[in-house]
């Protein structure tokens, strides 16, 4: 056996560390998720470490296929180390997900899939709840598609990031397990299961679970109690902050009952608080959605009750998998030891401060990978202000530990995608499609982190030196030290600091930050992004009553432009009318519509709506505008009466524009050929990020993280043109969500799909799940033509462009353009690129001269004022010249300020102003050597002179340069900055 020297680590020997010799070197080996036991004792696996309990000294004969030598009170002993699965495969995280996934299907429920982390809800910024893909059922917007559902949903929370890492239980990103009810089953099958699911399936101890109730709901205390036997002491009863869910000031809400797990059932059961974190964690959530909150406050009895529910993923993880927190389970334990491989520190043996920091990574990175595989890219605003703080906390809290580079040698990488390929690797069982986005993952977080590494060290060192600056400032008084809102703006726009991780510096030395001021500043710089909601908001609206009374509408335009239909309701403003008369504006509903409603980026139809007399003769007629759809399938045709009176219950002539229908098929078959043509030219991993189709252009934006080069934009609009040309016939089926996907259909971007779904397919081509409007054949397209390409934000493109009778209007166009522009030249066409270089270049000679002249005219002018220079100082040898020069421009200005400075004997000063133009102002501030060694800097003087005239600018020491926009103020300016050099000079 081999020999190991145990470094010494304080543990008794019960507790004792073992190391593999084979791979023990400077650090201890990282073993895999296993467990091992020892013939006489228990030995855990905890982290980096494993550790030996109840173990006695003296030697074991070696079973396992390595040898360990360990130090116990200073005896080598030799253990059998046989390789056993003592972490329940059943406690997995991918199986507590799987587990309950099964057992509401066994019990009836539809298991779908986890919505996107980007909403389709304007009244939150990301996905926080597992019932947000179910709102507009739970509104009565839309009818349920099937009774009960269990989900498995991807959530984002940041309203309590500063607790991520400090507590056992807070993370941004989680998964939450939930089963839903439809109006199907109520609070006894959701209490009887969830108590089942605990218990039997997931097999926690009965006494150890605890039970909350809302104060005044005698019924849910009673399924607990008389039903199930939870004993009474079990069950507490909480108030309505704690236990009555509501989803804002009015619409659905009702009390919830919570499920508690017992650390610590040894403390008894009198003066209990589930609120205590040291003893108690709330696993289960029950929502019990049975009333409508009304303006007054009053609560009316919904007429369907509903059940929504939330268990916490990681949280049964940490219960069933007996580890202290959340991040030690399997769902991120893996890529916390994966950042401390990076940091070259042990997480078992690390203090709390180093723990703290590796679990911010560790859930930071998920957050991340999830968020920006569901197209949310780093930015300033929204979502991604969210990504990019979250990105910047990361990339910090490693350097925080001592993360060099990539962590791994290369000290100009970046660490990110090493951690992100953990995160990639463990995400089947969650998201299958982020391994499919992996390239795009990698490599949008390797540039932003290059990118923030630029800037950081500047933006750490400023920081330290305004943190520094805030306790000078603050010595010897009361006053508690506040760095100002301005300088954490500076950092925040400057040098990409998110000010909440200002915040968390500064607090780190007791500083305080002043964010009123912040705030006032971001509000300069641009509009604040809105912001998110921690709740998500429902609200029982008019449209609700009306869903109820009018069936969904039956769309015949994929077949027909004309159909004839009967109006079944009408709204003026949002409200129900029975009639609506010329000249107003209106909502129309109708049982059945030739019209394409506004969805999946193309816009709604145009045309008009007819209402004859039995002998066909006009009574009314409407032109419609656009058409959206509300509360589910129901069309809403907007538009103006033009003619006569139209009545609910009459039926009209539906006829869409022919025209306008044609050109906005051309662009969205036109889009699917730019999206296929995109991911041949620049790569598969390219993904739709939003689209417009409209009658006169249509717009593409993806994810990218460069401009298109010109002969990349030629090729793509060759191999449209290409396709077009080849007049290819579009197919178009219907068939199950998972035999398209499996067919290779690919998804648009934000849609949202049923059981059966529409499969527009360009053979050879491309083949997309779409509900939109479409040619027969590609060679109705005529011609494609890209007309820009351009960044809207971090790792977005969008490509505009033309097809069918919009390409032909565009290059005609562009032709008389041409026309003009060759007759006012006089030159052929092929010449005009030459002609205008030439013109170009003649103007730029031109310009030289031009501010040539200006300079010597400016010296000229400078030297006829030197004679106004004054000596001042107890020397009176500093020679100080202020003068206004008129109307020179900014660069003959400072021309003669230049001049001046040269010619006058050091040491000198001079400060020149002058009005270029209407609401300008031009400012030069020339310093000789003599008096920048004074202490005197070019910058600090013009500072105040900018102030006054509106403006700012700034310099080396001994020359700068500044504008303004108060040409009235200049010279009250310049005679300040007179004064003010006296003074300095004369000291």
């Amino acid at each position: 056996m081999t020999s190991l020297n145990f470094p010494k680590t304080g543990h008794s020997s019960d507790s004792i560390l073992l190391f593999p010799t084979s791979r023990f070197q400077s650090k201890p080996f990282l073993p895999s998720s296993r467990g091992y036991r020892y013939s006489s004792g228990l030995i855990v696996r905890t982290q980096t470490l494993i550790y030996a309990s109840s173990l006695s000294n003296g030697r074991t004969n070696i079973k396992g296929p390595r040898e360990i030598q360990f130090v116990a009170k200073a005896q080598p002993v030799a253990v059998e180390l046989v390789e056993d699965k003592l972490r329940d495969p059943q406690t997995s995280g991918d199986a507590i997900r799987q587990r309950f996934l099964d057992f509401y299907a066994a019990r009836g429920h539809k298991v779908l899939p986890s919505a996107s982390l980007v909403p389709d809800d304007p009244t939150v910024l990301l996905t926080i709840a597992g019932m947000l893909q179910f709102k507009p059922i739970f509104l009565g917007k839309v009818p349920r598609e099937v009774p009960s559902a269990a989900t498995s949903q991807k959530c984002i929370r940041t309203n309590d990031i500063e607790n991520v890492g400090r507590t056992s239980r807070h993370q941004t990103f989680f998964e939450m397990l939930g089963n839903f009810s439809f109006g199907d089953y109520f609070k006894k099958e959701a209490i009887k299961w969830a108590w089942e699911l605990s218990t039997s399936e997931y097999g926690l101890p009965t006494d150890r679970l605890w039970i909350s109730v809302y104060e005044d709901d005698d019924e849910t205390f009673a399924l607990w109690h008389d039903e199930l036997g939870i004993p009474k002491e079990r069950i507490k009863r909480l108030g309505e902050d704690d236990n009555f869910w509501t989803s804002g000031v009015t619409g659905p809400c009702g009390p919830c009952s919570e499920l508690y797990y017992d650390f610590h059932p040894e403390r008894g059961t009198s003066d209990v608080d589930l609120g205590d974190d040291t003893r108690f964690i709330e696993f289960y959530n029950l929502v019990f959605m049975q009333y409508n909150k009304k303006d007054d406050g009053s609560l009316e009895p919904l007429k369907q009750k509903n059940i929504d529910t939330g268990l916490g993923l990681e949280r049964m993880a940490r219960i069933l998998q007996k580890v202290p927190n959340n991040y030690e389970t399997d769902l991120i334990l893996p890529i916390i030891e994966k950042a401390a491989e990076l940091a070259n520190v042990s997480y078992a043996l690390a203090d709390d401060s180093t723990k703290t920091k590796l679990k911010i990574i560790g859930d930071h990175i998920r957050a991340v990978v999830y968020l920006i595989s569901d197209g949310v890219n780093p930015s300033n605003i929204g979502r991604g202000y969210v990504v990019r703080r979250l990105i910047r906390r990361v990339v910090r809290t490693g350097r925080l530990l001592g993360v060099k580079g990539d962590g791994m040698g290369d000290l100009q990488g970046a660490f990110l995608p090493i951690l992100a390929k953990k995160v990639i690797e463990l995400s089947t069982n969650i998201d299958a499609d982020v391994k499919t986005r992996s390239s795009r993952i990698l490599e949008e977080l390797r540039r932003e982190e290059l990118r923030f590494v630029l800037t950081l060290e500047r933006g750490e060192k400023l920081l330290e030196q305004m943190l520094a600056d805030a306790l000078l400032n603050t010595q010897g008084t009361e006053t508690a030290p506040c760095l100002s809102g301005k300088d954490a703006f500076i950092l925040y726009d400057t040098y990409g600091f998110p000010v909440e991780i200002t915040k968390e510096v500064a607090e780190e030395r007791g500083i305080n930050i002043d964010m009123n001021s912040f705030d006032i500043e971001m509000e300069k710089q641009r509009q604040l992004s809105q912001a998110a909601h921690d709740t998500v908001k429902l609200a029982v609206e008019n449209g609700a009553n009306l869903a109820e009374d009018i069936p969904d509408t039956e769309f015949l335009g994929y077949n027909t432009l004309h159909s004839k239909a009967v109006v079944e309701g009408l709204l003026v403003n949002g409200s129900p009318v029975a009639q609506v008369s010329k000249g107003s504006e209106v909502e129309i509903l109708l049982n059945r519509t030739p019209f394409y409603a506004e969805s999946g980026g193309q816009i709604g139809d145009n045309g008009f709506l007819y209402m004859t007399e039995a002998e066909n003769e006009q009574k009314a007629i409407v032109e419609i505008k656009d058409v959206q759809k509300s509360m589910g399938n129901i069309f809403v045709h907007k538009g103006t009466i033009t003619e006569g009176t139209i009545e609910v219950g009459r039926e009209v002539e539906a006829a869409v524009d022919a025209n306008l229908r044609q050109r906005a098929k051309v662009h969205h078959t036109a889009t699917h050929l730019l999206q296929s043509a995109l991911k041949r030219v620049i790569g598969q991993e390219t993904s739709q990020a939003g689209s417009m189709v409209a009658f006169d252009r249509l717009r593409f934006d993806f994810n990218f993280h460069r401009s298109l080069q010109d002969k990349e934009l030629e090729e793509i609009e060759g191999l449209i043109n290409q396709w077009i040309g080849d007049g290819t016939i579009l197919e178009t089926k219907v068939m199950s969500l998972t035999d398209a996907k499996g067919a290779g259909a690919v998804a648009m971007f934000g849609e949202k799909y049923g059981e059966q779904v529409r499969v527009v397919e360009v053979p050879d081509v491309s083949m997309e799940l779409c509900g939109g409007t479409h040619v027969s054949n590609t060679a109705e397209i005529r011609g494609f033509k890209i007309i820009s390409e351009q960044g809207i934000a971090s790792g977005i493109r969008r490509i505009e462009a033309v097809a069918g009778d919009a390409f032909i209007e565009y290059v005609l166009t562009r032709d008389n353009y041409m026309k003009q522009l060759c007759s006012t030249l006089k030159v052929k066409a092929e010449e005009v690129t030459g002609r205008v270089d030439a013109l170009l270049e003649e103007l730029r000679l031109t310009r030289n001269e031009v501010s040539a002249a200006r300079a010597k005219a400016a010296i000229y002018k400078a030297s006829t004022l030197a004679s106004r220079t004054s000596t001042i100082g107890t020397s009176k040898s500093i020679r100080l010249l202020v003068e206004s020069m008129d109307d020179i421009d900014a660069d003959s200005l400072k021309s003669a300020a230049e001049y001046l400075v040269d010619s006058l004997k050091d040491p000198a000063a001079v400060v020149l102003g002058s009005c270029p133009g209407e609401g300008k102002v031009s400012l030069v501030v020339a310093l000789t050597p003599g008096v920048v060694n004074l202490g005197i800097k070019a910058g600090e003087v013009i500072k105040p002179l900018a102030k006054s005239c509106g403006g700012g600018g700034g310099g080396r020491p001994n020359f700068a340069q500044a504008g303004g926009r108060k040409p009235e103020n200049l010279l009250g300016a310049l005679e300040e900055a007179r004064e003010q050099l006296k003074n300095l000079l004369e000291k």
